[in-house]
C-alpha cells in the first residue's frame, strides 16, 4: 500500500492505516470529489489535528495523499508539465481545512505554479453536528486584458457539487489553447514578461522606456507576452519591486507561460539573486538583453571579443548556484580544483577569461591605432556618423557613398564601425565612418568594453548627430547622445545635427523641428534630400577652419555623392 506523504511525525499507526486507505477510494472523472470521500477526509483531518489533501488524476485515481500541519499543506513534487500549449496539470488539489477558512494565499500560489486543473478546500470545522462541510474551489483563467489570474467560485455544500469536472477542464484548456496560437508564429522564440518600475519618472518618460525595452525584445528575438508596470518612490534595495508584488509577477508569468522575466531598471548582484531565489524562471535585466543583442549583432573578431569581455564582466558578480548562464565555461578535463563548487569554478573560470580578453583587446586596440595613423597621415578629414540607434545612420553611409553596409529596422544593427570615402565638390574628399549606436542609460560594463572601438571618435573632425525626428522621444534621444558624448570626453568636438525620417512627418513639420534646435533635416533613403547635409558639412569642415584643405594632389577615387 502506498504511504502518506509530508507531515506524519507523531500520527499513530492506526491513524496512518485509515490515511493509507484514502489510496483505495476512486473519484468519478466527472466529480471534483465525491460526498463520501470528501467527508471521510473531514473525519481524519478532525482526528489528526491536521490538514489532509490527495491529488486526484483525471481518471479519478488518488495519486498522493499528504498530510499538513493545522495552518497549511506543502505539496510533493509533482513531476513535469503535460506537453502542449494551454495543458493543465492533470491534477487536482482537494484538500481540508480546519479552522473554516477559505482559500488561502498559498493555495492560489500552488494552482498558478504548479499549474493544477483545480483547487478546493473543504472547511472540516463545519461537518458534522447536522451541518454540510462547505466547499470552496477556484480554477485558473485564460490570459485577458483583466489579467485575472484565476476564478473563485461561491462555497457551496459538499454534496451539492453539481460541476461536471471533465467538460470544465476541457473548455478552459480549450480557451488557453486558443490565447496561445499567436505564439506558435514565433515558434523558438523565448517567451518573456516585462516588468518595469518607474522609480520617481513621469507617466509619457515611463511609456516611451517601455516601448523602448520592447523594441530591444523584438530586436533580440524575444516574444513579449504582457508587460507589467509599478511606480514607486524608490526601489526596493533587495528585490527592486517588493515581494508581494513580485509574486504577482511570477504568478501572471506562469499563466501566461513566459520562461523569461525582464527587468528594467537593472538589477544590483544582490537584487539579482533575491529575485532568482523567488521563481525557477530565467531572470534578466535591461543590460542583459543589450549585452544579449551584441552577441547576436558582432560580426568582426573585434566586436566579439568586447562583447564577451562586457558581459563576462556583468554576470560575474551575478552568479548563483542555480543560475546556468556560464555553464560552458566549465568544461575541459583538471577544470575542477579540490573542494570546489560550481559556482566557484565558474567564477574562478570567468576571472581567467576576464583576463585573457583584456589582453586580446589591448594587442587590437594597438593594431586599430596603427591603421588610423596610416589613414591620418593621408591628411583626409575624417566625419564619424554619431546618433541613437535605429536613427538610420547606416542607411546615411549607404546614401552618401553608394555603399552596401547592412540596414534594418531593429535596434543596434550595426555594431561593428565601418568607413568609407566621400568626395565633395571641387576635389574635395573626407573618410565618413558609421558607428555604433547610443542608447540611453548605456551600461557602463558596454561602454567600458567598446572604449577602444569608440576611439574611433577621437580621431573625428566632424561629429554628424542623427536623430530620429519621427521618434516622439527624440529630445530625449539627443540628450542621451550629448550626455555619452559628454562622457567619452568628445565635448569639444565640432558637430553638425542632422535630423533625419523627415518624410514620415507632416509637410513642414521636420523643417521647424529643424530650425528649433539650429539642425539639417533630410530623408537618409532619398539622396537627393542630402544636398543641404552636404553644404553644412563642407561650411563646418572648411570654410570655418575646422581642418585644413586637402593637397591638391589628393586621391579622389570615390564617386560623387
Amino acid at each position: 500500500m502506498q504511504s502518506a506523504l509530508g507531515n506524519t511525525l507523531g500520527l499513530k499507526p492506526s491513524q496512518l492505516r485509515m490515511i493509507e486507505r484514502v489510496y483505495r477510494r476512486r473519484v468519478s472523472p466527472r466529480e471534483i470529489v465525491s460526498p463520501e470521500l470528501g467527508t471521510f477526509l473531514c473525519e481524519i483531518s478532525s482526528e489528526i489535528e491536521r490538514q489532509v489533501g490527495i491529488l486526484i488524476d483525471r481518471r479519478g485515481n488518488i495519486e498522493a495523499v499528504v498530510v499538513g500541519d493545522a495552518h497549511k499543506l506543502e505539496l510533493p513534487d509533482v513531476g513535469r508539465f503535460r506537453a502542449g500549449q494551454g495543458r493543465f496539470r492533470g491534477l487536482r488539489l482537494v484538500h481540508t481545512h480546519l479552522r473554516g477558512e477559505p482559500l488561502t494565499r498559498d493555495d492560489l500560489t500552488d494552482l498558478t505554479n504548479l499549474r493544477l486543473d483545480l483547487v478546493a478546500a473543504i472547511d472540516a470545522a463545519g461537518a458534522g453536528a447536522g451541518r454540510a462541510a462547505q466547499v470552496y474551489t477556484a480554477h485558473l483563467l485564460p490570459p485577458g486584458p483583466e489579467r485575472r489570474l484565476w476564478q473563485i467560485d461561491p462555497p457551496r455544500p459538499l454534496h451539492a457539487l453539481e460541476v461536471d469536472f471533465a467538460a470544465l477542464i476541457a473548455s478552459l484548456e480549450e480557451e488557453f489553447a486558443r490565447t496561445t496560437d499567436h505564439t506558435r508564429a514565433h515558434l523558438g522564440w523565448p517567451r518573456a514578461l516585462l516588468v518595469h518600475v518607474a522609480i520617481g519618472r513621469a507617466a509619457h518618460e515611463a511609456e516611451a522606456r517601455i516601448a523602448e525595452l520592447q523594441e530591444l525584445c523584438r530586436t533580440a528575438g524575444v516574444l513579449v507576452l504582457d508587460v507589467i508596470q509599478q511606480r514607486r518612490p524608490e526601489a526596493d534595495p533587495r528585490m527592486l519591486l517588493g515581494r508581494g508584488k513580485l509574486e504577482e509577477v511570477v504568478l501572471r508569468a506562469n499563466q501566461l507561460g513566459a520562461e523569461v522575466l525582464i527587468l528594467d531598471p537593472d538589477l544590483t548582484p544582490s537584487q539579482a539573486r533575491a529575485v532568482s531565489d523567488l521563481t525557477e524562471l530565467k531572470v534578466i535585466d535591461r543590460t542583459m538583453l543589450i549585452l544579449d543583442i551584441f552577441a547576436q549583432r558582432a560580426r568582426s573578431r573585434d566586436g566579439k571579443v568586447q562583447v564577451e569581455l562586457a558581459q563576462l564582466r556583468y554576470t560575474l558578480p551575478r552568479l548563483v548556484e542555480k543560475n546556468t548562464m556560464m555553464s560552458r565555461l566549465t568544461g575541459g578535463i583538471g577544470g575542477r580544483g579540490p573542494g570546489e563548487t560550481k559556482l566557484e569554478i565558474n567564477r574562478r573560470r570567468a576571472r581567467q577569461r576576464i583576463q585573457r580578453l583584456e589582453q586580446q583587446i589591448e594587442e587590437l586596440g594597438r593594431r586599430r591605432t596603427l591603421r588610423r595613423s596610416l589613414r591620418t597621415g593621408r591628411a583626409l578629414p575624417v566625419i564619424s556618423i554619431v546618433g541613437y540607434t535605429n536613427a538610420g545612420k547606416s542607411t546615411l553611409l549607404n546614401a552618401l557613398t553608394q555603399g552596401d553596409v547592412l540596414v534594418e529596422d531593429k535596434l543596434f544593427a550595426t555594431l561593428d564601425p565601418t568607413s568609407r570615402r566621400l568626395r565633395f565638390p571641387r576635389e574635395r574628399e573626407v573618410i565618413l565612418t558609421d558607428t555604433v549606436g547610443f542608447i540611453r542609460d548605456l551600461p557602463k560594463e558596454l561602454v567600458n568594453a567598446f572604449r577602444a572601438t569608440l576611439e574611433e571618435l577621437e580621431d573625428a573632425d566632424l561629429l554628424v548627430h542623427l536623430v530620429d525626428a519621427a521618434d516622439p522621444a527624440y529630445e530625449a534621444h539627443i540628450t542621451a547622445v550629448e550626455r555619452i558624448l559628454n562622457d567619452l570626453g568628445l565635448a569639444q568636438t565640432p558637430r553638425l545635427l542632422v535630423f533625419n525620417k523627415a518624410d514620415l512627418l507632416a509637410p513642414g513639420e521636420a523643417a521647424e523641428r529643424a530650425r528649433k534646435h539650429g539642425a539639417v533635416a533630410i530623408t537618409a533613403n532619398e539622396p537627393e534630400t542630402a544636398r543641404g547635409l552636404l553644404a553644412a558639412v563642407e561650411e563646418r569642415l572648411w570654410r570655418e577652419d575646422v581642418v585644413m584643405p586637402p593637397a591638391p594632389d589628393a586621391p579622389s577615387r570615390v564617386a560623387e555623392a
